[in-house]
């Protein structure tokens, strides 16, 4: 008999309740066609995700802890890099990652006026940050079927001002990594690294986010983990990182973790003189950045740390599913750009896209309300040309060359899901719908 007067005999009891509640109210029910949503992403969990953010919330640590700090761990050693940073968006994790190279401290620190090559079909919070730094964006055109930026005007880009190139890893595709990296090489140009579609996608055998010296993930429910909300950086440069935390944990200089002894892990706490401030004033309250307070909580991390375990069978799944709705799609395209893998490209995709040929019988509205008539769930390439977005419109900017294909995709582009619970009876009637779409329009 459990003894409810002892914690850990509670804790048991509440986590097999847990156990029991999964499967009574959160396991996946029976697909019905034609009835039920085919969602284009989701959270995908079990009931260790929910048990351990239970004893997350018994421990009541709340704010960042020692389940964040594992986090960080575990997703460094995944991916192969000297630090991570855990933060509470993909989004907040752009902005850190720009907002670091102002930083007084950082030695190749960029100023208000210098450019940053980026594609001009992104996601708002790629671009917003550079905006936001007082940075200013060149823009360069988009791939169709690859959705990777283009690399033919990337030498004619660069000017007396070009700092950095931005790049999103879009929909979990990987760009010409080697040709990027020579290109910055040669320019002595930061590469920051956006790979929050990305997670688990490969190139000539190297994870994404090992690319940048900055790079970024996200861990919003759509893409390859979740933590609910949540993001990271990655980085092997240790003023970088340094950096980064301060700026994420309100610009304080103090590095010392949740672990610390109460002296600090310098053992000089009260021991220093910063600024004008009194000599021994406390090193927990010194700001040597002007920063935020973008932390995640731990029971977002302790959520991560089960999605992590489950990262390699996500990935497996994606390419499966991919591979299942192209097999599916392939005949249809005289009609459709279907989606290609770029060269030495081992995608982990963030989703299906397609992009609809110019024709005569119908367009991608037509083809998008049919599905979404039939209760398959379908997106837009993000933004599309962010310039032509009302927040965008009026930034300063440069453009290089034509942004025609970001014109083409943000006017016949769309994607479907290939997330990890999508069955193969779901993809099935995915494309029985395309089948019956085409049947109708084109006969």
């Amino acid at each position: 008999m459990p003894d409810l007067n002892r914690p850990e005999d509670i804790e048991k009891q509440i986590l097999t309740l847990m156990e029991q509640y999964y499967e009574a109210a959160h396991r996946p029910g029976k697909f019905v066609p034609g009835e039920s949503m085919v969602r284009y992403a989701g959270r995908v969990y079990d009931e260790n995700e929910m048990k351990r953010a239970v004893r997350s919330i018994l421990d009541f640590g709340l704010t960042y802890g020692k389940e964040s700090e594992a986090f960080e761990k575990e997703l460094a050693d995944y991916l192969g890099r000297k630090h991570v940073i855990l933060v509470n968006s993909g989004s907040s994790a752009n902005l850190l990652a720009v907002t670091a190279l102002m930083a007084e401290d950082f030695k190749e620190k960029l100023s208000p006026g210098d450019e940053v090559i980026t594609p001009a079909l992104t996601f708002p919070t790629t671009l917003a940050p550079i905006v936001q730094n007082g940075l200013v964006p060149v823009f360069l055109d988009t791939e169709v079927g690859t959705y990777q930026m283009d690399l033919n005007e990337l030498e004619n880009a660069v000017s007396d001002k070009t700092r950095a190139v931005f790049i999103p890893q879009t929909l979990g595709n990987m760009g010409d990594m080697d040709a990027i990296l020579a290109f910055c090489e040669k320019h002595n140009l930061i590469f920051l690294e956006d790979s929050c579609d990305a997670l688990g996608s490969e190139y000539n055998g190297k994870k994404s986010g090992t690319f940048g010296d900055l790079s970024t993930f996200s861990f919003y429910p759509a893409h390859h983990i979740t933590l609910g909300e949540g993001g990271a950086i990655a980085t092997d440069n240790k003023r970088l990182k340094k950096i980064v935390t301060s700026l994420r944990d309100w610009g304080r200089d103090c590095y010392c973790t949740h672990q610390s002894p109460i002296n600090g892990e310098c053992n000089k706490r009260f021991e220093q003189t910063w600024g004008e401030l009194p000599k021994g004033y406390d090193h927990k309250y010194i700001y040597s950045h002007i920063g935020y307070n973008l932390k995640a909580l731990d029971v977002q991390a302790a959520i991560g740390l089960e999605q992590l375990k489950k990262l390699p069978l996500f990935t497996e799944k994606r390419k499966a599913n991919f591979k299942h709705l192209y097999k599916g799609l392939e005949r249809f395209q005289e009609y459709l750009v279907l989606p290609k893998a770029a060269d030495k490209a081992d995608p982990s995709w963030f989703c299906f896209i397609i992009s609809v040929k110019p024709n005569d019988k119908f367009t991608r509205k037509d083809l998008v309300n049919y599905l979404q008539q039939h209760n398959i769930d379908t997106r837009m390439l993000f933004a599309g040309n962010i310039l032509k977005q009302p927040a965008f419109k009026n930034i300063k900017h440069r453009v290089q060359g034509s942004l025609e294909n970001s014109d083409f995709i943000m006017n016949n582009t769309f994607f479907v899901g290939v997330y990890p619970n999508l069955t193969a009876e779901m993809l099935d009637y995915v494309i029985d719908v395309f089948g019956q779409f085409f049947e109708e329009r084109v006969g």
